[in-house]
């Protein structure tokens, strides 16, 4: 294992992460919402949201599956899972700041 398939291993695992966290949100904040009366627009909104979610995902998955090629999947990993980190952490930090309590 060369150290170029070690960084994007790493690279990819963190976009995974970080993909999952907005997932992870968006079926929390679901949850609340399809349980309290009047949540129909959050509701909506994060229906709205599972595309974004799922095709960041699916991205990291992507990437991390690339990993396990040479050198040249390997950066190529790299530069899916970056794309799909920070979609998936931008979209994450704007669903917070949409829905954020207590400010």
């Amino acid at each position: 294992m060369d150290i170029i398939n070690i960084i994007a291993v790493v690279i990819a695992i963190a976009s995974l992460l970080a993909t999952l966290a907005h997932v992870g949100y968006l079926a929390m904040l679901n949850s609340a919402a399809n349980k309290r009366a009047g949540g129909g627009p959050i509701a909506e909104y994060v229906r709205s949201r599972w595309p974004i979610a799922g095709g960041s995902t699916a991205g990291a998955v992507l990437a991390l599956l690339f990993t396990a090629g040479g050198t040249g999947m390997d950066i190529l990993a790299i530069l899916i899972a970056a794309v799909s980190g920070t979609v998936g952490m931008k979209a994450l930090q704007s669903t917070q700041a949409r829905y954020r309590s207590g400010s």
